[in-house]
């Protein structure tokens, strides 16, 4: 893989000198900003969809607050001139521990329809991996011819339908992606009263259907016709996988396999015994079920669980301070989603690649002017319970 923008927050200084020339950025530099513009600039349909959470969305704010009750210690006199920022995982040598989330809408948040295309082109220019969702409004073949030398995983969301799992899992492979992430919290919509109160599924209305418009197993039975594409997805989508169900997802491929949505530690050790990869713990960034535990809070007992196993974190990452903490809580990775969707409606892959770089620009000086010189150094002494009443 090729060096991709390192340092990262040389970012600001590249904005502060385009000031210079009376250029300022024309995309918003924080999370609030992106959000209200995504808001204005997305349907209102795609928006809700992307914005929403489970029930109240008390688990999907949670998520996000969960960060405030934890504070990083400074170190000075560290000598943070330098950061490595970069990460092993799984064979790989990664410039740095930021992931791109799957968004299965992510299609549909571009203003062209061809979102994952542009994520994956985003991702080519700043080496940060992208994960596919089984949702693409592409064919995950041309989306993955995008993504240049920078890796990609695939998100399966397990079909009903061996065969067809099969056939999208050999696909991806065929296709160069580098491992598999299977979701385990998503065989059934949870309770999502922004899209109740619109009636709106995106997939029942024929949206981010090409990966399965596209298999040969999936139209084999098919006329052709939108309404019985979008019947037979409706029938084969949701699988409620058991423990019984992790040997034939274990023998559908060689590469890395990742199981998404553990947040309980003994689901991370009989994974692992299970022959899983690595573990990615996630409660969908409160999507699925409101009432759970902010996803933040079930890291580090993840983490010890996992052992030597990597772990992968998403849910409610919206910043490089986020980043951080979750690294030093013990996450090998982590992965944002709702950001760089927010940065994709607005400026397609150009907008992607601002909030990336915006993400690890911030985490990067937040370690320099901290005093942590590499990843290694961000262990959860570094840091300190925060008490949020104050």
């Amino acid at each position: 893989m090729t060096e991709h923008r390192a340092p990262f927050g040389d970012y600001q200084l590249e904005i502060y000198l385009n000031g210079l020339a009376g250029i300022v950025p024309d995309l918003p530099m924080d999370f609030a900003g992106l959000a209200e513009r995504a808001r204005r600039a997305m349907p209102p349909s795609v928006w809700s969809y992307v914005a929403g959470g489970a029930g109240d969305e008390r688990t999907q704010d949670a998520n996000v607050t969960a960060f405030d009750r934890w504070g990083l210690y400074p170190r000075m006199l560290a000598g943070a001139a330098q950061r490595d920022l970069s990460v092993d995982l799984f064979g790989l040598r990664l410039p740095s521990p930021l992931l791109m989330a799957p968004v299965g809408v992510a299609g549909i948040c571009a203003q062209d329809g061809h979102g994952d295309v542009a994520a994956a082109e985003a991702a080519a220019e700043t080496g940060v991996p992208f994960i596919g969702s089984t949702l693409m409004n592409d064919p995950l073949e041309d989306v993955a011819t995008q993504l240049g030398d920078t890796p990609g995983f695939f998100q399966l969301y397990t079909p009903t339908d061996r065969d067809l799992a099969a056939s999208l899992v050999h696909r991806a492979e065929r296709a160069g992606y580098k491992a598999i992430v299977v979701t385990l919290d998503t065989w059934i919509p949870g309770w999502r009263p922004r899209d109740l109160s619109t009636s709106n599924f995106p997939q029942l209305r024929g949206h981010c259907l090409a990966n399965y418009t596209s298999d040969p197993v999936f139209t084999a039975s098919l006329g052709g016709d939108l309404s019985a594409t979008v019947s037979q997805f409706s029938r084969i989508f949701g699988n409620p996988l058991s423990w019984d169900d992790l040997p034939w997802l274990r023998s559908l491929t060689k590469l890395p396999l990742l199981l998404k949505g553990i947040c309980h530690p003994d689901d991370a050790r009989r994974a692992i015994d299970g022959g899983v990869d690595g573990i990615y713990c996630s409660n969908h960034g409160g999507r699925q079920a409101n009432g759970g535990l902010p996803a933040l809070d079930c890291l580090p007992d993840v983490v010890r669980a996992a052992g030597d196993v990597p772990v992968i974190f998403d849910s409610g990452i919206r910043s490089g301070a986020d980043i951080v903490k979750a690294v030093a809580l013990g996450a090998t990775a982590v992965a944002a989603g709702r950001p760089w969707a927010y940065g994709l409606s607005l400026g397609g892959a150009r907008g992607v690649v601002h909030v990336l770089r915006t993400l690890l620009a911030e985490a990067d000086l937040i370690m320099a002017v901290n005093g942590y010189k590499s990843l290694a150094d961000l262990t959860p002494d570094a840091l300190r319970r925060v008490d949020a009443a104050r």
